[in-house]
């Protein structure tokens, strides 16, 4: 059998549900802000149920939306705390590595808001910079399209981490990324910067399953952690965005998402895990689909 990384599930949208707080622009980083307890909370229950990779909630811990609601000041102090959190969780628990998450510039699905690659680069170079010495690697997350992509592994390659770049794709077609673009389009990008993995997070299941095929094909290894919203609704494709635009699908217990999962892993992917909606539940379930099925858990 195979060694498989277990990704954590959710962060930022779990943190958010455990609040009990009206969603706003600035999403899980409010969150962290009035509840920092919940974001500790959060990774080491993920880690008590089997996840080996905390991932930090710095998604949205960016200049361009910290500056909409006038805390463009405290990027560096939320990073910091951001990874902490992580670092802690991972202490307490006594094992597991610490994902530095990286998002998208502008809004999530939202390609065309997002600058050319050389200019992404230099808006994320403070991001990594804050990060790169205090966490295992390097999560760039919800890339939408091939120029997204490269911006973020432009940024993050050459620091000495491993780099982990996660594109989203269409909700019906998983041969798309959301830009329209096709997957495998992507291919040349993924051979001139040589991340040490290609992920699709953040989309359908059903449309996970579909990617992996092409994805397969990189020569990298490969992973998924899809997302449990029933699709991204036009509501959610504005500036600034509200996470109630997006509804949760009621058929994705944890039962069926392992089952999604194990077909991932059957194809060969070595990284599996949850994004939005997927919780601690979900991914204890996944571990012990895992294990039942003789894989090794690393």
């Amino acid at each position: 059998m195979s060694d498989i990384t277990l990704l954590d599930g959710s962060i930022g949208q779990e943190i958010m549900k455990r609040s009990g707080d009206k969603p706003t622009p600035l999403w899980s980083t409010r969150v962290m802000i009035d509840h920092p307890h919940l974001v500790d909370e959060v990774h080491l229950e993920y880690f008590n149920a089997g996840a080996t990779v905390a991932t930090t909630n710095t998604y949205a811990v960016l200049r361009d939306r910290l500056r909409m609601v006038g805390i463009e000041d405290q990027m560096s102090l939320l990073t910091r705390n951001a990874v902490s959190s992580a670092r802690q969780a991972r202490a307490a628990h006594g094992r597991g590595r610490v994902a530095g998450s990286i998002g998208p510039i502008g809004a999530s699905y939202r390609p065309d808001l997002c600058p050319p690659p050389e200019q992404a680069a230099q808006i994320y170079a403070e991001h990594v910079d804050l990060m790169k010495n205090e966490v295992d690697l390097f999560l760039l997350e919800t890339m939408s399209s091939i120029e997204q992509a490269e911006g973020g592994l432009m940024a993050t390659t050459g620091h000495g981490k491993p780099v982990w770049v996660g594109v989203t794709v269409d909700d019906d077609d998983g041969t798309k990324l959301r830009s329209g673009e096709a997957l495998d389009d992507l291919r040349p990008v993924i051979e001139r910067y040589k991340p040490d993995a290609v992920l699709i997070n953040c989309s359908r299941p059903e449309a996970v399953t579909v990617s992996l095929d092409i994805v397969a094909g990189f020569g990298c290894p490969f992973g998924a952690y899809a997302n449990g919203f029933t699709r991204i609704s036009d509501g959610f494709l504005t500036v600034a965005p509200t996470v109630d635009h997006l509804t949760e699908r009621t058929d994705l217990g944890p039962e069926a998402y392992a089952t999604f999962a194990m077909t991932w892993v059957e194809k060969g992917a070595s990284i599996v895990g949850g994004c939005c909606e997927v919780g601690p539940e979900h991914i204890e379930e996944l571990a012990r689909a895992l294990q039942d099925a003789g894989h090794r858990i690393v």
